[in-house]
Parts: structure tokens; sequence; C-alpha cells
């Protein structure tokens, strides 16, 4: 494991012209890598508008093959470039079988590992239950040239247990591609408190496992093809935090940004020393989290 990695994020917005998307993407990538970036971060379902607002089955024709089309146009960059790329593709694992997925390449361009999203959630305009089907993966860190990947997406950022898990199982860091916005009749007050929980939920991961966090989301606003809902205004204002959960970079909420942050690797096991949660957990009393419910 590297003593300090330069992380690169990409917060942009997406069209329906997906070669468009690719090219803006292509861009940033390269933007990182030029401020220095080893690792590079992109945010969930990157390639499309994100399409979950509705449930229409001509929209499965997004997803593609791993390995496929999207993972060698994305391999060839992380060659190029001599880095780590984090993405997230709409897996077509089998006729009716599709997954949120994210693929790591290492910077030989070879796929590190792949991580299929867990929990899959489903609330208006967020219907992804419609197209995804839970991962079957585990929570396993990818090894790459940097260290152990904990890489989780989106809705699995507000499940302590998959980031202890990944903890659990050596991971250096804690990765999470994101899709999360406002619908615009929520009041403002609602709005802040949705932004600060999702803000607060991550930091703990990074506090309770000692480790850094770098959430990547989307930005900008996303119409509702049905009409039934005023879209999605994602809210950007992606982040790193260290093992203490203090800020080490917090984007804006409505402009595209590429941002290049050091991270301290060693810094997580002196925290790990100052507050020794592993070694006071009760693993003798903890059963009962295995329940649904503890009626």
């Amino acid at each position: 494991m590297a003593k300090t990695i330069k992380v690169g994020i990409v917060q942009q917005s997406c069209t329906d012209n997906l070669e468009a998307n690719l090219k803006k993407l292509y861009d940033n990538i390269h933007d990182c890598a030029s401020q220095g970036a080893q690792l590079v971060v992109l945010q969930e379902l990157h390639n499309s508008l994100y399409f979950c607002q509705t449930e229409n089955t001509d929209l499965f024709n997004l997803a593609e093959p791993i390995p496929g089309p999207s993972t060698s146009f994305y391999s060839d960059i992380a060659k190029s470039l001599g880095i780590v790329l984090v993405t997230s593709l709409f897996e077509k694992r089998a006729p009716g079988l599709y997954h949120n997925t994210a693929v790591v390449f290492d910077k030989d361009g070879s796929i590190a590992g792949k991580y299929r999203k867990m929990h899959i959630p489903d609330d208006p305009a967020y219907y992804e239950k419609f197209y995804f089907t839970p991962g079957d993966l585990g929570f396993t860190p990818i090894q790459t040239s940097l260290g152990k990947l904990g890489v989780l997406v989106c809705w699995d950022q507000w499940y302590p247990e998959a980031a202890r898990i990944m903890a659990l199982s050596g991971a250096d860091l804690l990765i999470y591609p994101t899709a999360i916005g406002w619908e615009s009749s929520d009041t403002d007050e609602e709005k802040q408190r949705q932004q600060d929980a999702w803000v607060i939920s991550q930091r703990g991961h990074a506090v309770a496992n000692g480790l850094p966090v770098i959430s990547v989301n989307r930005v900008g606003w996303e119409p509702d093809p049905s009409g039934q809902t005023n879209g999605i205004s994602f809210w950007g204002h992606s982040f790193i935090a260290g093992p203490q959960g203090e800020f080490l970079y917090k984007a804006s909420c409505d402009k595209e940004e590429n941002k290049v942050v050091e991270i301290d690797m060693a810094r997580s096991e002196n925290v790990r020393r100052w507050w020794p949660f592993f070694r006071d957990r009760r693993i003798d009393a903890y059963g009962d989290i295995l329940k649904r419910f503890n009626d």
C-alpha cells in the first residue's frame, strides 16, 4: 500500500447523448491524470442519463456485457494513463438478468475486479428494482496496484454493515459512486436534511472504520420522461473524507468539477491506534444483527 495516493474525482452532468457523455468522461479522466491522479473515481451509471426515473423495458438496451464495449473503452484509458480507474456500468449478465456493477481497472488496463450493487432501492423516481438484480459477489475489496478498494454503490452508502464488512476484509479505502438528488416538490429545509444525512452517514463510515471515504455524485437536472415528476436535480457535493471523518475536499452542489486530492494512507493505522474500535467489538454479542427485526 502506497503511503500517499492522489485521488481524482469526476463530478459531471449527463445527457441522452451517450457519445457526448463518453467524450466528456474521456476528457475529465485525462484532466485528473494530468494533475497527477493515480486513482480516478467516476459517478454512478455515468455513461447515460439516470434512466431509473421510469420503468421502461426499452432501457434494458443500455446494458452491456462485462467485458464489453465500455470495459474496452475504460481499459484503454486506464492503460494509456497508467491509472487505477473506478467505473459504474449497467451490466447485462444474461437475457433478463442485469446488475448495477462497478468495474475497477488497474493501471495496466486489466479488470482488477467488479462489485455488483447489493442494496437496490425502489422509491419514486428511483425504480432500480425494475432494472437491477441484487449483487451476488458479496462485500469483497478489489485488489489493485494501489491497495484494496472497498467499492460500494450509492444506496449501499446508507448501510453500516456493508462498510464494516469491507473494512473487516482489509479495504484501504471506501469508495461510493453515487446518483442522488432532490425532487423539486421538497422544501428547502427538507432538501438540506436529506443532503446532510447523506454526508453524515458516509462520514460515519469513515469514523467507525478508520478509513478514508470517497463519494462521487452526479450533478445537474435530469427530466422525468414520464412527466409525473419535475425530474431530479442531482446535488453533486462529492467529497473525500479522512479516517476521522474530516473533510479533505467538498465539491459544489451545482457545478461540474474535476479535483485531485492527496490522501495520507498511513493516517488510517494511526487513527485505529487512537480509536481501537475493532479491538473493542463484541463479536460474541452481535448475533441479532442477522435478524430482519428483533420482535
